[in-house]
């Protein structure tokens, strides 16, 4: 079986925005996850944000809403036409580009903030999609993410339950090998000049089997999700970092 089979994104990005879709489930994250970056940010209003990985734009139109100047950038062609033209029907005006996150295709020191979520573990190098992040930002800007640990729990939590037990994503989506521990994450932005660096725990589907079988039974009964931000990141975490020098 592939692993980290991004073509996942290319078969959902017809229904990316239809909510019976299993890729939906990705538009109901925002909230939470904003729970934790707007903790660095009072007002997005105006600031240039660059949302890393953004699929078929669910990122995006959440951040425009808010009245955000949003760039989005994907490797998936499909995902981007599906995006642009989800912008489009919506009256929004997003940029949206194809490319890689390890070479993005913007000039130096040019946004305030950089998303990127459910992303680090898929590239086929975090390490430089780190630094090109880092050279994009503003001094002072941030970037802020969330990604999966390596560990045995998230192996079991989000290969083996999520993929082939309840089969909630699809198999092969993800590569174990491929997750990163947090404190390599955290060195390799120490090494490209980050400071303020903050890592948490992004409590999804909690840390245990039983935690993840009650949080999909919730899911699938009532609809509804819920995060907490913890100091366990064995399973998920999530995170803010800030470019050293003044915006």
């Amino acid at each position: 079986m592939k692993k980290n089979n991004l073509e996942f994104y290319d078969r959902s990005a017809a229904q990316w925005w239809q909510p019976d879709a299993k890729i939906y489930a990705l538009h109901r994250l925002n909230p939470l996850r904003f729970q934790y970056f707007d903790r660095h940010f009072i007002n997005w209003q105006g600031l240039r944000v660059l949302d890393v990985g953004c699929g078929g734009g669910f990122s995006c139109e959440f951040l425009a809403a808010r009245g955000a100047k949003v760039f989005g950038l994907d490797r998936s062609q499909s995902c981007i036409a599906t995006a642009k033209a989800h912008a489009a029907s919506s009256g929004f005006e997003i940029d949206y580009q194809c490319g890689y996150a390890e070479d993005l295709p913007y000039s130096n020191n040019y946004f305030n903030a950089v998303i990127c979520v459910d992303v680090l573990e898929h590239v086929a190098n975090w390490q430089q999609t780190v630094t090109e992040i880092h050279r994009v930002l503003q001094p002072g800007g941030m970037f802020c993410f969330d990604t999966i640990n390596r560990t045995i729990q998230s192996k079991l939590l989000m290969i083996w339950f999520m993929e082939e037990v309840i089969k909630a994503i699809d198999r092969g989506i993800h590569d174990w090998d491929k997750f990163i521990k947090p404190e390599e994450l955290t060195s390799w932005m120490q090494q490209q000049s980050f400071t303020n660096i903050e890592i948490k725990g992004f409590s999804l589907f909690g840390n245990s089997l039983p935690d993840a079988m009650a949080t999909f039974w919730r899911y699938k009964t009532m609809g509804n999700l819920s995060v907490s931000i913890t100091e366990n990141t064995s399973v998920m975490y999530i995170g803010k970092a800030q470019k050293s020098g003044r915006s």
